[in-house]
C-alpha cells in the first residue's frame, strides 16, 4: 500500500499560524503521526509540502503508477485552483481531500472546494486527527481495490 500525502501552502507555519483555528500541532509532528500508523497498518507514505501550486500539480501528475492513493491538504488552493482539479481528474487517481478546520464552518469563501467533486470524499474539521482518518480511507480504498 503506498500513499502519497500532499500538502499546500502555508502548512509548513503549522503550530505557529493561527493556533486557535489550526491547533498548537506541528506538520512534522502531524507527519509523524501518521508515518506510526501508517507502519502499523502495513502501509507505505510519502510526506510533502510545497507552498507552489505547479510543483502540487506535478507531484499529482507524477504519482500514476507510483501511488495508489493521494491524501490532499491543498490548503487554500482547495478554492482556487482549477489546475489542481484536472490534475486529479487527469491522473486517476483515487484522491481524498483533507482539511484541519471545518472550511464550511468559516469564511464564506473557504465554502467552496474546487477539488471535491474530482475527489473520493472529503475530510474535514478534525485537527491532526483529519490526516489519521484520511489515511484509513485511503487504505480502506486500497483494500477495497485490490483482488
Amino acid at each position: 500500500m503506498k500513499i502519497l500525502f500532499l500538502n499546500g501552502p502555508n502548512l509548513n507555519l503549522l503550530g505557529q499560524r493561527e493556533p486557535e483555528v489550526y491547533g498548537k500541532t506541528t506538520l512534522a509532528d502531524i507527519e509523524a503521526m501518521v508515518r506510526k500508523r501508517a507502519a502499523a497498518r502495513g502501509a507505505t507514505i510519502n510526506f510533502r509540502q510545497t507552498n507552489l501550486e505547479g510543483e502540487l500539480v506535478g507531484w499529482i501528475q507524477s504519482a500514476k503508477g507510483a501511488f495508489e492513493v493521494i491524501v490532499l491538504n491543498a490548503a487554500a488552493y482547495t478554492h482556487t485552483s482549477v489546475a489542481l482539479r484536472d490534475a486529479i481528474a487527469g491522473t486517476g487517481i483515487p484522491t481524498i481531500e483533507i482539511h484541519l478546520s471545518n472550511i464550511h464552518a468559516r469564511e464564506e469563501f473557504r465554502h467552496k472546494s474546487l477539488i471535491a467533486g474530482v475527489c473520493r470524499g472529503q475530510i474535514t474539521g478534525f485537527g491532526a486527527n483529519s490526516y489519521i482518518l484520511g489515511l484509513e480511507a485511503a487504505i480502506n480504498i486500497i483494500e477495497t481495490i485490490k483482488p
